[in-house]
């Protein structure tokens, strides 16, 4: 009886993982495309303007759900900000540099650099959660990023400002993560806490720096409000703002904050090739087309492993983990 409850609880949490996972994963597939054809097919002229009304859109939803008590998180106080701290900051560095490297790289391009977060992810769980991996999962990560530098090597439209773009947003997106992972546990937060707070706490200071630099006036001013479809364009990428750091926190939740990051490999599977033939901006070469292969494959069995393997209490006789040890001065 108590095997069958305990059998039946491991297939439960490999559900939820599974599912937290593929939510993940077509949200963050979605508001890619919306966010490209807002910054790019409409060439709307503020990616801080749009990450500001995914954060307003995050607070109206949350705020309404926490009054009709559909949720529940700690009312702010004064310790929010020390429970919280450094998630706000990860978050619009995030939030900035992701929309900013949307908008100047090619879809396909853009999808092949972001493999770098899941090196950059696997290096700060072992520095800051102290995590070990198996030699598996270890050499499914390196054939993801050795896939991505195949495939960049060979990037015809190469630009500087947009590849540190693009490298910056890995580097915050992998300690965003982490730390979300990390702050999940946090008394009195939880998954919608963690959501609220990151985005009322940088939300005013985002808002001030648009106008600050004149960011705010170009979106005030953009001449396509008149137009229907840039309008709900605009507004579908504000509710998938909400929609993905959603599924980010729960995929977090139930995964690890490597995991989440490896899912998106997944979800590049369709961006990247459906990208070659929609969008226009892609330049095709064999070398980057095989760079795309490579990439994918490694995260394809990444996944496969991480889903396939047994609960985390057991221990597989003969499995090889690899062990980073990090010295500290």
């Amino acid at each position: 009886m108590s095997a069958n409850a305990c059998q039946k609880t491991v297939e439960h949490s490999r559900l939820l993982k599974f599912y937290s996972a593929v939510f993940y994963a077509g949200s963050s597939f979605l508001i890619t495309v919306v966010n490209k054809t807002v910054l790019t097919s409409f060439r709307f002229p503020s990616y801080m303007c749009l990450g500001i009304g995914q954060m307003i859109i995050t607070l109206v939803v949350l705020y309404a759900a926490k009054m009709s008590k559909t949720v529940q998180f700690q009312d702010f106080d004064r310790s929010i900000v020390l429970k919280i701290f450094p998630l706000p900051l990860l978050y619009v560095g995030n939030h900035i540099t992701g929309l900013a490297s949307t908008k100047k790289l090619s879809l396909p391009m853009f999808t092949v650099l972001r493999k770098f977060t899941i090196l950059m992810t696997m290096i700060l769980e072992v520095y800051i959660l102290r995590k070990t991996f198996p030699k598996r999962l270890v050499y499914s990560v390196v054939a993801i990023v050795l896939g991505a530098m195949v495939a960049a090597s060979s990037d015809l439209a190469f630009d500087v400002e947009s590849y540190t773009f693009i490298l910056l947003n890995d580097a915050l997106t992998a300690a965003s993560g982490v730390y979300t992972k990390k702050k999940l546990g946090t008394e009195g937060l939880g998954k919608y806490g963690v959501l609220f707070y990151n985005a009322l706490i940088i939300v005013i200071p985002t808002l001030l720096a648009s106008a600050f630099t004149g960011d705010l006036h170009k979106a005030v001013t953009f001449e396509d409000w008149v137009e229907t479809t840039f309008i709900f364009c605009f507004l579908m990428s504000c509710f998938m703002g909400f929609v993905l750091m959603y599924s980010i926190v729960l995929c977090s939740y139930y995964n690890s904050a490597l995991t989440t990051t490896v899912v998106g490999a997944i979800k590049n599977v369709a961006v990247a090739y459906i990208g070659i033939f929609v969008g226009g901006d892609y330049l095709f070469s064999w070398t980057n087309f095989l760079g795309l292969s490579i990439c994918m494959s490694g995260g394809l069995v990444y996944s496969y492993l991480i889903f396939n393997q047994k609960s985390s209490g057991s221990n597989t006789e003969g499995a090889q983990e690899l062990k980073i040890h990090i010295t500290e001065d």
